[in-house]
């Protein structure tokens, strides 16, 4: 199969990417995403800083399983000295590429000059890719959004992130204000497309299959992230419609997901962190209060799946 874009040497086979999500796009999750079609898999993002020493938390965020290729370890930061010791740390686990988050619009983050807040700052961008293309081995991406309400320089950072190293480019068409509501501005990500010879990845309004091929012939991008859309829906990847997804289907998956985490997290933690993803699982399923209400309090993972099959039969 020919491959639909490419990081550098890096050959990437596929247009659908699962998006980088705090707390969401943990290995349980990405590596089911990328069994059902997901092109690459990005970690969470990781604070620089915590790599330098990192503790259990970090080391379970760079975890990564070699069946996930090509990975890519996503780091945040708003120091170019603390974001270069990073990524050659980061270097050393062998992802395939290192990837540089300046869209998260979180106040705690981004008010701090880091995420998007890292897009007022043009000059600090081009000093952190000119420094780590030139020192890492690896392809070196960002991730941005379209700006500040009162700065929307996401063409200016683009030209940025390309002329300073940058091997591909994602962007979500949102400003840091907008968060994840409102529309996605796919012109603006059109404009980047166009802008730059480095691959382009768009980001935003993506929630059926469909739309995975409409965006890249309203932008011209080289693939698309799905963020959002994906949680409790992983068959988006396959390019399966989610009310063509079967009861069974979704009973797998979740015992699959399920699973995982308690590999990952140990039984009592891995349970309590799959509730989130439960809710979304069957949040198109007419339950009972009752039995919708014991699943997301349950405490055990057998009556958990004890719980599946009841679900399974009542959505038959």
């Amino acid at each position: 199969m020919n491959p639909a874009f490419h990081i550098g040497s890096l050959l990437i086979h596929g247009d659908a990417i699962l998006s980088p999500m705090d707390g969401f796009s943990d290995w349980p999750f990405r590596s089911i995403c990328r069994e059902l079609g997901s092109a690459v898999s990005y970690t969470e993002f990781i604070k620089a800083e915590d790599i330098v020493r990192p503790g259990k938390k970090t080391r379970d965020k760079l975890y990564f399983d070699p069946a996930e290729r090509p990975v890519a370890i996503q780091l945040y930061g708003d120091d170019p000295d603390r974001l270069l010791e990073a990524a050659l740390r980061a270097q050393e686990l062998e992802p395939d590429f290192i990837d540089i988050n300046m869209g998260c619009p979180s106040k705690s983050i981004a008010h701090r000059g880091a995420g998007v807040g890292l897009m007022r700052a043009p000059l600090k961008v081009a000093r952190v890719f000119r420094r780590l293309s030139a020192s890492l081995e690896i392809p070196l991406t960002g991730k941005i959004r379209l700006g500040w309400e009162d700065c929307k320089n996401y063409r200016l950072i683009a030209r940025i992130v390309e002329e300073n190293g940058g091997q591909a480019l994602a962007i979500h068409g949102r400003t840091k204000e907008q968060g994840y509501a409102g529309r996605a501005d796919w012109d603006a990500i059109a404009e980047v497309v166009a802008a730059l010879s480095i691959p382009v990845i768009g980001n935003g309004d993506v929630k059926i299959p469909a739309d995975i091929a409409r965006m890249k012939a309203h932008t011209g991008c080289a693939a698309v992230m799905i963020g959002r859309a994906a949680i409790g829906n992983p068959w988006i990847f396959a390019g399966q419609e989610r009310g063509q997804v079967t009861s069974e289907q979704v009973r797998e998956v979740m015992l699959t997901h399920l699973e995982r985490n308690l590999v990952f997290y140990g039984a009592e933690l891995g349970l309590v962190l799959f509730r989130k993803h439960a809710v979304r699982y069957i949040s198109s399923y007419r339950l009972p209060g009752e039995l919708r209400r014991r699943l997301l309090t349950c405490e055990r993972p057998e009556a958990f799946t004890a719980l599946l099959d009841e679900i399974a039969a009542a959505v038959v």
